[in-house]
């Protein structure tokens, strides 16, 4: 089976400009987990999940350090925390979506793209054609095709 037999769409979009309210309340009125992140032109540029949103509500841990004669040693890494720091604080989607989006093609199987799901532990994934989105699929989508088809032997 294909991916674009089972994908949805059209899909719900947000853009890089738009806020992290907006996004929000597009995930909780249309019962979705993920939104796909769109530039003016429909490729897709990033992905903002309710786990985005859930992490920005959560604490955010700074690196243990060590003083050493005057000196700070990091024990973690303060780039990390600072970019930890920057999502928790955005306002825009684009200060708060993950840019690299893993994707599928419509003529990809099911099959890859449950290998991908489970590989890169993601939920959902974007159908682009052409570099332009044309559906996404999710985990729900794939376990509806697989019930569907074993009910009907």
């Amino acid at each position: 089976m294909l991916v674009k037999e089972v994908m949805s769409h059209p899909v719900i979009t947000v853009t890089p400009e738009d806020t992290v309210e907006q996004c929000a309340k597009l995930l909780l009125d249309n019962n979705i987990s993920g939104l796909p992140v769109v530039d003016s032109s429909g490729q897709v540029v990033g992905i903002i999940t309710e786990g985005d949103l859930i992490r920005r509500a959560s604490r955010i841990k700074a690196p243990g350090y060590l003083e050493i004669l005057g000196g700070i040693i990091y024990l973690g890494s303060p780039k990390k925390f600072v970019h930890e720091l920057q999502r928790a604080m955005a306002v825009k989607v684009e200060e708060m979506m993950t840019r690299e989006v893993i994707a599928v093609a419509p003529e990809d199987t099911l099959e890859t793209a449950s290998t991908l799901m489970v590989q890169k532990k993601v939920s959902r994934l974007p159908v682009v054609d052409n570099g332009k989105l044309v559906g996404i699929v999710s985990r729900r989508d794939i376990m509806a095709s697989l019930y569907d088809e074993q009910s009907d032997r």
